[in-house]
This record gives structure tokens, sequence and C-alpha cells, in this order.
């Protein structure tokens, strides 16, 4: 957690929001963008005309910045993660933007999974985007340097993070209906091109 109140705090988010699966979605509908970090995707929503937007985040640092730049949105902290405190369906839509990467634990991924889970309301939709393995020397080398499930590594500015195996996330998402998924070729926080895939799912 201490990266994120740090070096984290500085950094650029860029995982691009797809509007298509949007286009239908009611603008009054609950949302909640976990792991908002300081509201990049939170102040796309608003201006897109979704009026009952919320973020949480684990990061102090994360949460103020984005109370600063975009006051009139709603930010939590997250005290104990992986738990929001909102009672269970408090939401239509959740948004996990580059977050599973952020949490490279097996269980520790299983226990955000069962809150978003609780979060979400019956129906309600969830909308991941997140990093694939990839298949470039410099990213199979980290891997193969680190313990722990295939595709950790630790970036050189210290950053504990994972890119995922489809069939893992896959086994993750199993307790939702898949309604599509796309694939995506994104700048990392550290500006690196990576391949990610995009996943809408219902509750």
């Amino acid at each position: 957690m201490s990266y994120w109140n740090t070096v984290g705090a500085a950094k650029t988010f860029t995982h691009p929001l797809h509007r298509e699966w949007l286009a239908d979605v009611d603008r009054s509908a609950r949302v909640l963008d976990y792991g908002c970090g300081y509201g990049r995707t939170m102040a796309e929503l608003s201006d897109l005309g979704f009026s009952r937007v919320a973020g949480a985040d684990i990061s102090a640092a994360l949460i103020d910045r984005g109370r600063h730049d975009r006051p009139d949105l709603r930010f939590d902290l997250i005290a104990s993660p992986p738990a929001v405190d909102r009672p269970a369906a408090s939401f239509d839509m959740i948004l996990l933007f580059a977050v599973l990467t952020c949490v490279p634990g097996d269980e520790d991924q299983r226990a955000l999974v069962a809150e978003v889970r609780r979060l979400l309301a019956p129906g309600g939709l969830l909308y991941v985007s997140d990093l694939t393995l990839q298949t470039d020397e410099r990213s199979l080398l980290r891997y193969a340097r680190s313990p722990g499930p295939h595709g950790v590594f630790t970036t050189g500015d210290g950053a504990v993070c994972r890119h995922h195996e489809a069939g893992h996330l896959r086994q993750l998402l199993a307790d939702f209906h898949l309604i599509d998924q796309r694939r995506i070729r994104v700048p990392t926080m550290n500006g690196h091109q990576a391949e990610g895939i995009q996943v809408l799912a219902r509750a």
C-alpha cells in the first residue's frame, strides 16, 4: 500500500473507457469505480452524463489528488481492503480498471471479486479492464525472476504487479455472465505498451 501513497500517487492511468458498452446504461445508474485512483475514469463517466458516480481506493494520496482535481465527485478511502463500507447491492455498475494487476495474490483477487459481487445489485454490470500475459522478452524475463503465480513481477520503481492468463480471469469471473470482451493495447503506468483485455459481465 505504501507504493500507492508515494511513487504510485503521481502516476497517470490510461485504460480506455469503451463508450459503446455504456450507450444503453441508464445515466442515473449507481456506479462505483473500485480502485479509482485520482478519478480519471470517474471524471469521464461524469462528463458522459452519469450522475451517481462514486470512487473508492486504498491510497489516501490518490484520493486527495482526486478530490483536488474533481471536487464535484465522491471519493472514499478503502480502509480495510477489499471491503468497501457500503451495504450489499449498493451499485448497478462497478468498474475494475487496472485493479487486478495491482493485487497479485490468488486469494486476494478472489476476495476482491467476492466483494464486488456483494456490492453489485442483481443484474448489475461489472466492467473489467486489465493486462494479460505479455510475450516480449523483457516481460518474460521479469516473470521468470519473480516467485508466486506466473505473471507476477516487480517494476523498477517498486510496484508488485500481475499480468493474467485468460483462463485465470475466466475463473475469477465464473459467477458472472459474460456479455462481451475486447482486446486492447494500452500504455502502462510506466509508459510501456502492453496487451490487455476488457470484459463486460453481468451479476
